[in-house]
C-alpha cells in the first residue's frame, strides 16, 4: 500500500469519526431532554407542561451544555499545540479560575455591569490575562511539562484564593452567585444567557478551521516561519479566541475542569493529530460528553441535583493522573 492510499485510508477514518460524533451528539441530547424528573416520551403527545419543561428549562439548558463543552474541549487542543504540551487544560493551567477572578471582581465593584455582556467581557478579560502570562512564561523560560504545571496550580491556587476572600466578604445573594460558578452549573441557564453562546459561536468555528496553521505550529516555530507563517500574529490570534471561549464558558456555566484535558488529549491517542480534524471532532466530542455529565448531575441523586462540574472533575481526575503517570514514564 502507498503513501497515497495510507492518506486516503487516514481521512476515511477522520471523516467516519466526525460522521459517527455527531449521531452520538444527537442521540444523547434526545436522551437529554427525554429524561429527569419528569419523564417525556418523545412519541405521545406533549401536554402544556412536558412542551414548557422542554422549550424552557431543558432545551435552553441542553444548548448551554453543547455550548461550554465544545468551547472547552476546543481551548484545551489548542493550548496543548500553543505550549507543545498535551497535559494543557484552562482548568489545569488556571485560566478558568483567572476568568471566575474577574467576575468576581465586576460583582463586588461595578454591580451595575453585572449582566450576561459584562460578565462575559470580565471573564474573557481575566482568561486572557492568565493566558498571556502562562504562554508568555512558557515561551521565554521554556518551561518543562512538570513546571507549566506547577506554575498553573499556582495561578489557580490565587484564583482560588481570591474568590475564598470574596466569599467571606458576600452577602448572601452573592454568595449563592459564587457557589453556583465555583462548583460549575448550568441549572441556571436561560435564552437570555445564549447571547453568551452567539458571541462565542463564530469564535469556535473560526477555529474549527485553523488546524493547518496549528499543523504548522506543531512542527515548531522556525519551520512555521519558514512556511510563510506569521508566528506572533498567529499566537495572539489564537490566545485571542481562546480567552473568549474559556470566559464565554465560565460566564455560562462557572468553572468546569477537565473537558479540555481529557477529550483532545484520547482523540490524539486513539485517531492522530491532524488539527484539521482533531479540532471539529474535539468539539463534538467535548459537547456530548458534557452533555452526558449533566445527565449524570441530573438524574444520579432523587432529591437532589449534583454540581456540573463536580462530575467531570470525577471523570477528568482519574485520566489526568493517568496521563501524568504516562508522560513521566515516557521520558
Amino acid at each position: 500500500m502507498d503513501f497515497t492510499q495510507l492518506t486516503s485510508r487516514r481521512h476515511l477514518r477522520w471523516q467516519r469519526t466526525i460522521i459517527w460524533m455527531v449521531v452520538v451528539m444527537l442521540v444523547v441530547s434526545g436522551v437529554y431532554l427525554m429524561v429527569g424528573e419528569l419523564f417525556i416520551n418523545p412519541f405521545g403527545q406533549l401536554s402544556s407542561l412536558e412542551n414548557q419543561l422542554i422549550t424552557q428549562l431543558r432545551l435552553p439548558r441542553l444548548l448551554a451544555a453543547l455550548a461550554i463543552g465544545a468551547s472547552l474541549a476546543v481551548s484545551g487542543a489548542v493550548l496543548q499545540v500553543l505550549l507543545g504540551n498535551v497535559l494543557a487544560e484552562p482548568g489545569v493551567l488556571g485560566i478558568s479560575g483567572g476568568a471566575s477572578v474577574m467576575m468576581v471582581i465586576l460583582l463586588f465593584f461595578f454591580p451595575l455591569l453585572a449582566t450576561p455582556i459584562g460578565f462575559m467581557c470580565a471573564a474573557v478579560a481575566g482568561a486572557m490575562l492568565f493566558t498571556l502570562t502562562i504562554v508568555s512564561m512558557t515561551k521565554a523560560l521554556r518551561l518543562t511539562t512538570t513546571r507549566l504545571l506547577l506554575i498553573g496550580v499556582a495561578l489557580g491556587i490565587l484564583a482560588s484564593s481570591v474568590v475564598t476572600w470574596a466569599f467571606y466578604f458576600s452577602d448572601d445573594m452573592s454568595l449563592r452567585i459564587l457557589m453556583y460558578w465555583l462548583m460549575g452549573s448550568i441549572g441556571g441557564a436561560s435564552w437570555y444567557q445564549h447571547i453568551l453562546t452567539l458571541i462565542t459561536l463564530p469564535v469556535l468555528l473560526w477555529l474549527c478551521f485553523q488546524g493547518s496553521t496549528l499543523d504548522k505550529l506543531m512542527m515548531g516555530e522556525m519551520h512555521a516561519k519558514q512556511l510563510g507563517l506569521d508566528v506572533d500574529a498567529v499566537r495572539w490570534k489564537l490566545i485571542l479566541a481562546v480567552s473568549v471561549l474559556v470566559g464565554g464558558a465560565v460566564a455560562l456555566g462557572g468553572v468546569i475542569s477537565f473537558i479540555g484535558l481529557v477529550v483532545p488529549h484520547l482523540l490524539r491517542l486513539a485517531l492522530g493529530s491532524e488539527n484539521r480534524y482533531l479540532i471539529p471532532i474535539s468539539a463534538l466530542a467535548g459537547a456530548t460528553l458534557l452533555v452526558f455529565a449533566d445527565i449524570v448531575a441530573r438524574t444520579a441523586l432523587d432529591a437532589a441535583e449534583l454540581p456540573l462540574g463536580v462530575v467531570t472533575t470525577t471523570i477528568g481526575a482519574p485520566i489526568f493522573v493517568w496521563m501524568l503517570v504516562k508522560n513521566h514514564d515516557a521520558r
